[in-house]
């Protein structure tokens, strides 16, 4: 349906009322979490707005960024990428509204630049998914097919690749074995890795013939419930991953972007979750689902060697495009020389 263009004062016409009652704050409590009214928001961040989809959509637009907030949900679209809020914006009921968890733990990180970094990515640690007697996914079908063998062959690709750009490689396991989920982010962070990347597909065990498209991940934030369908890490507690929870949500914001602008699948967008490999990151730390075993025609693509060297230039990509937003403005710059410091990590 055709965008209906409306000033921000039209759009929002029937709530001025409203607003202008509200006194000097203007927060709005809904169901027990703070939120603030898109029309203050918008105003004070240089925001025009429209709606489409009769209403069922709110569109937010400056010269830097577009915005898209569907109405009583908690999916969302920032500067073309999906990205799933922590709280639905409400719409239906009260006056459109975000939550102020999400106006500071996911429009702020992502629209307005970030403090650089004390130093640039040099060392990244690789999580291949699963491995030894945790086998990960299977793929339907007479022959085996285990998420774990392709985790590890991504994993190979993309050091490759990574090493190649000039980046000191690490990974958590070089071969059929497991480590337990608590050793990979040690891992990491005993080795001063300045990334986590976790690597992983996914199965729909329903509707497999519909579900595809990666997804990526990152830290949950205090208060915030996780996206993952299995909810793991119910607690709502803070962990050392939420120290840099922004640069983690810049990371996979920028992965997920350069995913589904390189390679033909659809936006399953950037998600929370406080998975255990996670948890214990001390650095920006985000679990990549490459994609869905399940789907008929997605499937045979990530058993393929060319396609996943094609997923590994997209994740190099989206780590570059990290490395220039949060790097210093002069520093050392990581040598194509360097040699790669692989540890293969015990159970």
């Amino acid at each position: 349906m055709t965008a209906q263009p409306i000033s921000l004062r039209a759009f929002f016409i029937g709530l001025i009322t409203l607003i202008v009652s509200a006194g000097p704050s203007s927060a709005l409590p809904i169901n027990g979490q703070d939120y603030v009214p898109l029309t203050d928001w918008a105003r004070a961040n240089g925001f025009y707005g429209f709606t489409r989809n009769r209403g069922d959509e709110i569109v937010l637009t400056n010269k830097n960024s577009r915005l898209v907030f569907d109405v009583d949900s908690a999916q969302a679209e920032i500067n073309g990428v999906n990205v799933r809020l922590s709280l639905p914006v409400a719409g239906r009921k009260t006056v459109p509204a975000i939550s102020q968890l999400d106006v500071d733990t996911t429009l702020r990180p992502l629209i307005y630049p970030q403090k650089p970094s004390a130093k640039r990515v040099t060392t990244i640690c690789l999580d291949p998914g699963h491995g030894g007697k945790d086998t990960g996914n299977r793929a339907p079908g007479f022959f085996s097919r285990y998420e774990k063998t392709y985790t590890l062959a991504l994993a190979l690709e993309l050091r490759s690749q990574l090493q190649k750009a000039g980046f000191n490689v690490i990974l958590t396991r070089t071969g059929d074995t497991y480590p337990d989920l608590p050793t990979r982010p040690d891992i990491a962070n005993r080795n001063h890795a300045d990334l986590f990347v976790s690597l992983h597909f996914n199965s729909a065990p329903h509707d497999a013939q519909n579900v595809e498209g990666p997804e990526t991940y990152c830290i949950t934030p205090v208060g915030a419930s996780s996206s993952n369908s299995q909810g793991e890490g119910s607690s709502h507690a803070a962990t050392a991953a939420n120290r840099v929870e922004s640069k983690s949500l810049l990371l996979a914001y920028q992965i997920q972007k350069s995913l589904v602008h390189s390679l033909p699948v659809p936006d399953r967008s950037v998600r929370r979750a406080r998975y255990a490999v996670l948890r214990d990151a001390t650095m920006p730390a985000i679990l990549i689902e490459g994609g869905y075993m399940s789907h008929p025609i997605e499937g045979k693509r990530i058993f393929d060697a060319g396609y996943r060297k094609q997923m590994a230039t997209a994740i190099v990509r989206g780590i570059m495009n990290y490395q220039k937003l949060t790097a210093p403005a002069s520093g050392p710059v990581p040598s194509p020389k360097s040699k790669p410091n692989n540890q293969k990590a015990s159970k």
